[in-house]
């Protein structure tokens, strides 16, 4: 091992790295892909208990590829960015029809694998069967911009090109496994976002940024924009303890999540109600508004909860929604502020 960041990575890694994590406990394929897509934009703190509850429900590809969507989406409820869980389904399905069942060996095979991109195959391959693939995870480009001092946005194809070069230079031929996991622990938990601890980075000797006081420069920010205002109401149609919930369509915000019907202006509840629900409204409480931020702009939600009377069960043609007993978890995924709204009922 010719390259000294990665023997100085390595070395660093046997005193202080992180081997107790529960994907680290058992290391198939099978798991390390669960965990690198709930770790994208995810805090480990936060992943930890929802990947242990998965694991114990979906166990292995077969299990993950035989289950209903609503089943999975429910496990990934408060996670966010909820395209990973359908893009799990989809891809477990692809192993069970295309691989056997067996998760596929060759990086291209992998790659391919809906919501895995080049990053996250080479983390698995590497972590799960020690193949040499370079990574560039949000850690990890962290790392190399200011070890490299790589001025701008990483986003950006030309900033992300050198990245990889970078990437590609430092990847040892032999432990694989252990410098992979090095160098995202070493982002995660030395060379952070802010106020990194430089004093203890085995890196720091020649990390450009370093010397040249510039850490807090890199990696570059994106350039800032005004994030768009949206509104909506959302209604809480509810008769004894049953609230009504519609299906998202599949893609887009909350894809597939069972949510609240929502409007644009007040004056459409009252018919909606009367089409939808076959039900006439009782009583309308406004309750106090709430702000949900997105990655790309941010919702202000409107409550509306509405008492109904006399409701039919039967719906109207082409209704995907469905009423349910909200003092009960619900057996679907539903969104973080739609969770909130619900427990909210609840206390009434």
């Amino acid at each position: 091992m010719n390259d000294t960041f990665a023997r100085r990575l390595l070395l660093w890694f046997e005193q202080h790295g992180r081997r107790d994590l529960p994907w680290q406990l058992d290391r198939t394929p099978y798991r390390v892909w669960i965990s690198e897509v709930m770790l994208q934009q995810t805090q480990v703190t936060t992943v930890v208990p929802y990947y242990l509850r998965f694991m114990e429900s979906f166990p292995d590809v077969a299990a993950l590829a035989d289950a209903p969507v609503d089943d999975v989406l429910r496990h990934w409820s408060g996670l966010g960015y909820y395209a990973r869980a359908r893009n799990l389904c989809k891809a477990a399905r692809e192993i069970r029809d295309n691989f056997g069942g067996e998760f596929p060996c060759a990086f291209d095979d992998v790659v391919a694998l809906p919501g895995i991109g080049r990053s996250t195959a080479g983390a698995i391959l590497a972590l799960a069967r020690g193949e040499r693939h370079a990574i560039l995870d949000g850690n990890v480009k962290r790392v190399l911009a200011r070890y490299h001092a790589i001025d701008g946005w990483p986003g950006s194809s030309a900033v992300a090109t050198e990245l990889w070069q970078a990437a590609e230079m430092h990847t040892p031929g032999t432990d694989l496994a252990s410098y992979t996991q090095a160098i995202m622990d070493l982002g995660a938990t030395v060379c952070t976002r802010t106020r990194p601890t430089c004093s203890a980075c085995p890196m720091s000797v020649d990390c450009l940024a370093y010397t040249r006081g510039r850490v807090e420069d890199f990696p570059g920010p994106r350039a800032r924009k005004v994030k768009p205002l949206r509104r909506t109401h959302m209604v809480l149609a509810w008769c004894n303890e049953d609230v009504y919930l519609e299906r998202r369509p599949p893609s887009g915000i909350w894809g597939g999540l069972w949510s609240l019907p929502e409007f644009e202006r007040d004056d459409e509840l009252s018919e909606w109600i009367r089409q939808r629900l076959n039900a006439e409204p009782v009583k309308v409480e406004r309750w106090m508004p709430m702000r949900h931020s997105f990655s790309h702009y941010d919702l202000d939600i409107q409550p509306v909860a509405v008492r109904v009377e006399r409701v039919s069960r039967t719906l109207a043609d082409g209704d995907d929604g469905v009423w349910h007993d909200y003092t009960d978890s619900a057996p679907f995924g539903v969104a973080a502020p739609v969770r909130k709204l619900l427990d909210h009922l609840k206390t009434r």
